[in-house]
C-alpha cells in the first residue's frame, strides 16, 4: 500500500462522511455555546444571589458532566454508534453500582437536591434559618452549603449536616437576627 492509495481510501472515507462529520462538527459547536451559556447564567445567578464560591463551583460541575453526557450521545446517535455490544458492560456495570448503592441512594438524590437548592434555595450562607422536622428540627445559622448537606451552626455551637435532599421537603423559616428583631421591635414601640 502506497501513499497515494491511502490518501485516495482517505478522500473516499471523506466523501461517504461528508453529513456526519458536518453534523458533528456543528454538535461540538452547541455544545461548547451551551456550556458557555449555561456556565455564564450559573455565574449570573450566583452573583446576583451572592452565593458562595465553593457552591457555585459544584453546580458548574454537575451541570457541566450533564451536559457532556447528552452531547456525546448526541453525536454517537449522528454516529449510529451501536450499543448493542456495549450494553453487556453497562448491564453490568449497572448492575455492580446498583447493589452497591442501593442502601446509597440518598447520595444521587441529595446531588440532585443540591443544584435545585442553588436555583431555588431562599437562603444563602449567613442567614438563620429554622429547617421544621417534628423533633428533628433544627435552628442556626447557614455556614455552608455543599453538595449533599446544608451545615447549620445551631445557638449553643454544635454543628448540624441537614441533608439537601431533606431541606427540600421540609418547611424551613428564614429568622431574624437578634439584632434584627430588636430594631424592628423598637422601630414598633416608637411609631405608636
Amino acid at each position: 500500500m502506497d501513499l497515494n492509495d491511502l490518501i485516495s481510501q482517505l478522500e473516499a472515507w471523506f466523501q461517504t462522511h461528508m453529513v456526519e462529520l458536518a453534523i458533528s462538527a456543528a454538535i461540538v459547536l452547541l455544545y461548547f455555546i451551551s456550556r458557555r451559556l449555561i456556565l455564564s447564567l450559573i455565574n449570573r445567578h450566583a452573583t446576583k444571589n451572592s452565593f458562595d464560591k465553593s457552591r457555585t463551583l459544584y453546580v458548574k460541575k454537575m451541570t457541566s458532566i450533564v451536559n457532556f453526557i447528552v452531547f456525546a450521545a448526541l453525536l454517537g446517535f449522528t454516529w449510529e454508534v451501536s450499543l448493542s455490544g456495549l450494553s453487556f458492560y453497562f448491564a453490568s456495570i449497572f448492575t455492580v453500582v446498583g447493589v452497591a448503592l442501593f442502601a446509597n441512594w440518598s447520595i444521587l438524590s441529595n446531588m440532585t437536591a443540591s443544584v435545585i437548592l442553588f436555583f431555588f434555595f431562599p437562603y444563602r450562607i449567613g442567614s438563620r434559618i429554622r429547617i421544621q422536622d417534628g423533633d428533628n428540627s433544627v435552628e442556626g445559622l447557614i455556614l455552608d452549603i455543599t453538595m449533599f448537606y446544608i451545615e447549620i451552626e445551631t445557638e449553643n455551637s454544635d454543628i448540624v449536616s441537614f441533608p439537601n435532599n431533606l431541606a427540600m421537603q421540609k418547611a424551613s423559616i428564614l429568622l431574624k437576627d437578634k439584632a434584627e428583631a430588636d430594631t424592628d421591635t423598637k422601630k414598633e414601640d416608637s411609631s405608636q
